[in-house]
C-alpha cells in the first residue's frame, strides 16, 4: 500500500506510534496508536491490522482486530489478551512503551456491518473476540442514528468482561443497544444476577427472541464459534446471515491478507438416512439424520421419557453403545456423562448406524 506522505489518511507506508497503554482486565491491555505524521486513520469498523514485532529471531507478524471506531479517526486502538502460549502479545506487553513505533500492514478484512447492512444485528463474542463488536457498536453509537443491537459476550468471570463499563455507558445513553453478559462463574464476594454457564440455544432464545430476523456476527475461539454455528443451524437460522471473523495473517513481509470462509460444519442432512438399533427393545428404525433420536424412537414405538425436549432437563438421557450422534444440548448433560456414552435423545441426531441401550 505505498502512498505519499501527503495522503489524506494513514497508510501502512508509515509506522504506528504507540502513545498510551491502558490495562483493561487481567492479562488484557489496549494499546493506542497514532500516525507520526498526524494523518487520521481510515478503516471500517471490524477490520484488523497486522503488526510486525521485532521479537528475538523475528520479525514476527501478528494480526489484531481494531477495537476503536472509524468515527474517532485520530487514533487507532488494539485490545489484546495474552494467552499461555503467546509470543507476540507477550512481547508487546513486556516491551512496547509510549514513543516506540511498529510497522503495520492493513487495515483489511470484511467482518464489518458496513459489508453486511441490516436493520437488526446480533453480536456474539467470547473473551477478546469482543474487540470487533466494540468497534462496530461504538461506530453505531457515534453516528447517533437509531439501531437495534443485541450484544452478547461470554467470559470466565464478570471481572474479565472487557469493555463492560464503556459498553454499559453507551447502552445507557442510546436506545436499541441491549447487553447480555454470560459468565462461567461469579467473582468471589460479588453477586451475579446475569446469565451463567455455557452459551446455548435456550439463552439465545431468551436474549434475542427475534434472532431469525437478525444479522449475526460472531468472534471468539474456534470451538466457541462452532458451538454458536451449530446452535443457530439447529434452530433453523439462515446461515447466509451469519458472519465470523476468520483471517490468515502473512508470515513474511508483503503477502496479502486473505479472508477465510466460514467453515462448513458437518451437520445432519435431510437426504441422508440413519439407522438406530434399540437393543433391549429389539427394534431397529431408519430415519433421516435431521430427525432426533427421540422422534425416531416415538415413530418406532419405543418409549423414552422426556420433558423439555430442548436439552435442558436431562429426562431423555440414554446410553449409546455404538455409533455417533450430533448433539447440541443446553446443559442437561455433563461432559463426564458424554464421555461415558450418554446422550440426550431430544437433541441428538443419529449419524450412520447407532445402537442404544434401550
Amino acid at each position: 500500500m505505498a502512498a505519499s506522505k501527503t495522503a489524506a489518511v494513514w497508510t501502512d507506508d508509515e509506522p504506528l506510534e504507540c502513545v498510551s497503554i491502558l490495562p483493561e482486565t487481567p492479562n488484557v491491555i489496549t494499546v493506542c496508536f497514532q500516525a507520526p505524521s498526524g494523518r487520521p486513520f481510515g478503516f471500517r469498523a471490524g477490520q484488523f491490522v497486522t503488526l510486525e514485532l521485532p521479537v528475538p529471531g523475528g520479525p514476527l507478524y501478528r494480526t489484531y482486530t481494531i477495537s476503536s471506531s472509524p468515527s474517532r479517526p485520530l487514533s487507532l486502538t488494539i485490545t489484546m489478551k495474552a494467552q499461555a502460549d503467546s509470543i507476540g502479545t507477550r512481547w508487546i506487553m513486556d516491551n512496547l512503551r509510549p514513543g516506540m513505533t511498529l510497522k503495520a500492514l492493513g487495515p483489511a478484512g470484511r467482518f464489518t456491518a458496513t459489508e453486511h447492512p441490516a436493520k437488526k444485528h446480533l453480536f456474539i463474542s467470547a473473551g477478546s473476540g469482543i474487540t470487533p463488536m466494540m468497534s462496530m457498536t461504538t461506530d453505531f453509537y457515534d453516528r447517533g442514528r437509531a439501531c437495534d443491537i443485541v450484544f452478547v459476550n461470554c467470559a470466565r468471570r464478570p471481572s474479565e468482561i472487557i469493555f463492560r463499563e464503556r459498553l454499559e455507558h453507551i447502552a445507557s445513553r442510546m436506545e436499541g443497544i441491549e447487553l447480555r453478559w454470560v459468565v462461567e462463574a461469579p467473582d468471589k464476594y460479588q453477586p451475579w444476577t446475569g446469565y451463567q454457564g455455557q452459551f446455548n440455544q435456550l439463552m439465545l432464545g431468551l436474549m434475542a427472541p427475534d434472532y431469525l430476523e437478525r444479522e449475526v456476527f460472531c468472534c471468539g475461539p474456534e470451538p466457541f464459534m462452532q458451538a454458536v454455528r451449530e446452535a443457530l443451524a439447529g434452530l433453523g437460522f439462515d446461515m447466509e446471515h451469519y458472519h465470523q471473523e476468520s483471517f490468515t495473517a502473512p508470515g513474511t513481509p508483503g503477502p496479502e491478507l486473505v479472508e477465510a470462509p466460514v467453515p462448513e460444519d458437518d451437520l445432519p442432512e435431510e437426504n441422508v438416512q440413519a439407522e438406530i438399533a434399540f437393543e433391549i427393545s429389539g427394534v431397529t428404525a431408519t430415519c433421516p439424520e435431521t430427525d432426533t433420536v427421540l422422534a425416531a424412537a416415538r415413530s418406532a414405538g419405543v418409549a423414552i421419557p422426556s420433558g423439555c425436549t430442548f436439552g435442558v432437563c436431562g429426562t431423555c438421557k440414554v446410553k449409546k453403545t455404538g455409533g455417533d450422534v450430533h448433539m447440541v444440548h443446553n446443559g442437561g448433560i455433563t461432559e463426564d456423562e458424554i464421555e461415558e456414552g450418554y446422550i440426550l435423545a431430544c437433541c441428538s441426531n443419529p449419524r450412520g448406524k447407532v445402537s442404544l441401550d434401550l
